[in-house]
């Protein structure tokens, strides 16, 4: 084969970087004799900045694929389980406001939408509570499997809440030491350019050059390569997301065996929210907010009272300022570079959008990896159109959060609403379902990020009126429903008496451990 394929460089550590590393070597050190080179080069002196502390479930796949043990990978890195989102507070703003977007789908979804049938009949019981049995777990701090459940597997969907910085250095010692990951520790200095245009090397002043035939950019908000050396414009789409600054803090609890939440908890604040994450032995927390409705000082006084703590007690704990600037690069594979995590874009921390990009990017490059520079452009355009219109449709599901809102309390609120900044693609759909509840249809893709499960959990949640079915529904359909609302209902009651309070069971798989499938 001519001018193949047969290393790849890696700029940057961090989750991003040794998710991309561990994916890549995973798959070719087990389906190839000769296995392609996985090298990935960081700075020693340059702290990586990490993508959030919430997952999607499929990070269930991703670290499975790369052999890690879920038992390991729970003690090593602080984790909890986590079983969806509560958004408090969004709807009106009163004290007793939330729903749910749980990560299990509503019962027989596949096949039958019951959102036709809630609509229909008695609406006072919450959406997700209706159609399946999370929300009730989440509500009785209940996790989402048994110490006998073997590792990976579930008896409710779930995902993970993890220690960021814990994560890195967990994932690096397995790419290094069982997936034969080279780690080079070098400032670059410079970028070798071959005569097509091509990267050819890395400049570094501890190791040289360091040579690749692909490389990726996982060089966090600086996109070093694909940005800076190749500039690759960035679009902003501050005029739809608003959200710009967060200020983050590590929280202890106050006693050992206080509860740890099974869900990541967003609290709606006057100009932005505040996210809440349960982890063994802390608790993540941080306000998220737009500069341009609220100043840094009223921002940092809303966390002090979302904490219940004062404001000298809050400095004593260490916040961190964040700057964010919400977008993504025009493309994101560029001749024989692509670029993946922070250097690829960065949009809020609302719904854990920036690890499943960057899980859902480093599968798709492994899955297509070009065999040659000959097919790299083919493959680098499929990249671009598929990434392209998934950040579109996070951009419109996070956005979905904000525009249904009925609270007129602040600006924020209220510009979040206006027509202008709700791109094309969102208003269509909301007129869409104005006369039907979302279906596996009203999406261009066989698989989505956010399914149709997905906005219907958000949409109900915040109190969106869906015309009843014109045409009534069929005796049929109405015998189904009922059977899969019976099976809900079942559902629930084996899970509350099953599975145990969230906390004993961590506790369980530190001391004992998962059974290995």
């Amino acid at each position: 084969m001519s001018d193949p394929i047969n290393s790849v460089v890696i700029l940057g550590g961090g989750t991003a970087g040794w998710i991309t590393a561990g994916t890549l070597a995973a798959r070719f050190n087990r389906e190839q004799e000769e296995p392609v080179r996985v090298t990935l080069v960081e700075s020693p002196t340059v702290p990586t900045i990490g993508v959030g502390e919430g997952t999607w479930p499929t990070m269930r796949s991703t670290l499975k694929k790369m052999g890690v043990r879920e038992t390991d990978f729970i003690r090593e890195c602080n984790v909890g389980f986590k079983q969806g989102a509560k958004f408090a507070r969004w709807t009106t703003g009163a004290d007793d406001d939330f729903y749910y977007h749980p990560l299990v789908q509503p019962e027989g979804f596949h096949n039958h939408n019951l959102a036709t049938h809630w609509l229909g009949g008695n609406t006072s019981e919450s959406f997700s509570n209706t159609v399946c049995p999370q929300e009730a777990l989440c509500e009785h701090n209940r996790a989402p499997k048994q110490i006998g459940t073997p590792e990976y597997a579930a008896v409710a969907n779930y995902a993970y809440h993890l220690d960021a910085g814990k994560f890195a250095g967990f994932l690096q010692r397995h790419c290094t030491e069982n997936l034969g990951v080279r780690h080079i520790l070098a400032d670059v200095t410079g970028i070798e350019e071959s005569e097509t245009g091509d990267i050819a090397a890395l400049k570094t002043e501890a190791h040289g050059k360091v040579s690749g035939d692909l490389f990726v950019d996982c060089s966090g908000f600086g996109s070093r390569l694909l940005g800076g050396h190749y500039k690759v414009p960035f679009r902003s789409c501050k005029d739809v997301l608003f959200i710009d600054s967060a200020l983050a803090v590590q929280v202890p609890y106050e006693r050992e065996d206080s509860p740890i939440a099974t869900h990541t908890i967003s609290t709606a604040q006057s100009a932005g929210w505040v996210w809440d994450i349960g982890l063994q032995s802390r608790r993540g927390v941080g306000h998220v907010f737009s500069s341009a409705h609220t100043s840094d000082s009223a921002a940092y006084g809303e966390l002090a009272r979302y904490l219940k703590v004062s404001e000298g007690e809050l400095d004593r704990l260490g916040v961190r300022k964040i700057p964010i600037v919400p977008g993504h690069r025009e493309k994101f594979w560029h001749r024989n570079c692509v670029a993946i995590g922070l250097s690829a874009g960065f949009l809020e921390p609302l719904e854990a959008s920036a690890l499943v990009l960057v899980e859902i990017s480093a599968n798709m490059l492994a899955e297509q990896f070009p065999a040659s520079r000959a097919a790299m452009d083919v493959v680098a355009r499929r990249f671009n159109e598929t990434f392209l219109y998934r950040w579109d449709r996070i951009i419109d599901f996070l956005k979905l959060h904000y525009v249904l809102t009925k609270r007129t309390d602040s600006r924020f609120w209220i510009d979040n609403c206006d027509p202008a900044t709700i791109p094309d693609s969102l208003q269509e759909l909301l007129t869409l379902w104005r006369y039907q509840p979302p279906w596996h249809d009203d999406f261009d893709r066989a698989v989505e990020v956010f399914p149709a499960a997905s906005y219907q959990y958000v949409l109900y949640g915040m109190e969106f009126e869906t015309q009843p079915a014109a045409h009534g529904v069929s005796r049929a359909s109405l015998e189904q429903a009922g059977q899969l609302f019976q099976q809900k209902g079942k559902a629930t009651q084996q899970m509350l008496a099953g599975l145990e309070i969230h906390r004993n069971l961590v506790n369980k798989i530190c001391r004992h451990g998962l059974q290995q499938i």
